[in-house]
């Protein structure tokens, strides 16, 4: 068969090598926290910017080179493509993968063809999953691109629109179980408005919501029992999205009552375009115990828009990793790389150097992070600062068992408070010492 990636698998050197096709921190069989870096870091490739990004932007045409890739629409194209993605997969040494619907197979001219192909395409996934070991971390449904979702899937004013995006969902829900795929993920690119002249935001949020629940309804019906996901982001392509960061879609997922089958799939880049930090989303989501899976990448704070860089950020992804290593490390999800090259990276061997260097970045920020919680003084500190609710007053507080006139009578017995100091620096340069 033909190999389109010329490097054979990318190998573990060490830091002091000079071979830019070798990783120099993500050694797989390292043991970290009592697990290997592989289990830790759970890396996957997403098929949309591995495969089908042409790495074209508002003012210029793709200049990616695909030589596998004839251009057309074709079910045989789209059937070449898996085998250069298993490939690449493959010598990138990843174990997980991710899809939309629209990206493993075309969309034809009716939702039958396009279930006909989709259907031809995942047969033939499903065998290169048995011949390689590779795992699916998660499908989802293209509810986005098509102009018919131009207002919005499950929150269109249309209900044609609504059926069309249930029974598109209901195929990739199918398909994501064929390949005992481990999650499925919703991103709500366009369920949100560009005014409210003309939008009923109620009626909407109750039907996304209604969309929500037939979704775990089917999912039970057809023996799925993987976690759902949803994925936040602010106000692009709308003026405002109703997943627009982490506490809007737990705040969500609590009235809805869909917590139970929810989590969250939060990526840097989003939190950057909410004016969070990735380790502010991650904490709120961790938090309520709703952390499932990460799209790995970066933002461009200059650039308002999704730029979706490769992470090359240590401190980001250690603050990161300290994270999950906090929640006991990912128990469904993974590090997702929903990143791509620079427009100006054209070459196929680019893919490979670009995710050699998202793999160390984590690998590096794996380790910090598990040598910050060793090493326990940013822990200690933490914990000495709220030790005042531990005991006495505080206890009861934290117990919940008082009252404003208890607290009134422990302020007038105490006097002016003497505060702490928080330490912000000394912090910041401790943090240094490891990076």
């Amino acid at each position: 068969m033909k190999e389109y990636f010329p490097t054979s698998k990318i190998q573990f050197e060490g830091a002091s090598s000079k071979n830019p096709l070798a990783f120099k921190h993500y050694n797989p069989d390292e043991i970290v926290e009592g697990k290997t870096m592989r289990e830790h870091l759970r890396f996957a490739a997403p098929y949309w910017h591995v495969m089908r990004n042409t790495l074209g932007d508002p003012f210029g045409a793709g200049t990616a080179q695909m030589p596998w890739d004839d251009g057309s629409d074709s079910v045989e194209n789209a059937l070449n493509r898996v085998d250069v993605f298993f490939e690449f997969l493959e010598k990138m040494d990843m174990d997980f993968y991710c899809w939309h619907d629209r990206d493993i197979a075309p969309e034809l001219n009716d939702l039958a063809a396009s279930n006909a192909a989709l259907d031809k395409v995942v047969a033939k996934l499903k065998e290169k999953q048995n011949e390689t070991g590779k795992k699916l971390l998660w499908g989802t449904a293209c509810l986005f691109n098509h102009p018919r979702y131009s207002q919005g899937a499950a929150t269109s004013p249309d209900a044609r629109v609504y059926a069309y995006a249930a029974a598109q969902v209901k195929k990739a829900l199918e398909c994501t179980k064929e390949l005992d795929g481990l999650g499925y993920t919703f991103w709500g690119g366009r369920e949100g408005y560009s005014t409210l002249l003309n939008t009923n935001m109620k009626r909407e949020l109750d039907n996304l919501a209604t969309f929500l629940h037939m979704a775990i309804d089917h999912a039970d019906k057809i023996g799925y029992t993987g976690p759902f996901y949803i994925e936040p982001k602010p106000r692009e392509p709308a003026t405002h999205q109703y997943d627009s960061d982490a506490a809007a879609c737990l705040n969500f997922l609590r009235e809805y009552g869909l917590t139970d089958r929810f989590k969250l799939n939060l990526e840097t880049n989003h939190a950057t375009l909410a004016g969070h930090t990735m380790e502010h989303e991650m904490t709120v989501a961790a938090n309520a115990g709703l952390l499932g899976s990460v799209d790995a990448n970066r933002g461009d704070t200059l650039l308002g828009w999704d730029t979706d860089q490769f992470p090359t950020d240590i401190y980001g992804t250690t603050q990161v990793m300290l994270v999950i290593l906090g929640m006991g490390g990912f128990t469904t999800g993974g590090l997702n790389f929903d990143s791509k090259r620079r427009r100006e990276s054209h070459e196929p061997i680019d893919l490979i150097h670009a995710h050699i260097g998202g793999m160390d970045t984590f690998a590096r920020g794996l380790k910090i992070a598990a040598a910050i919680r060793a090493d326990g003084r940013l822990s200690d500190f933490v914990k000495e600062r709220y030790a005042s609710f531990d005991e006495g007053i505080g206890a009861k507080v934290a117990a919940g068992n008082t009252s404003f006139e208890e607290l009134e009578k422990a302020a007038l017995a105490g006097g002016e408070p003497v505060i702490s100091s928080g330490r912000q620096e000394m912090l910041e340069n401790l943090i240094n010492e490891f990076i």
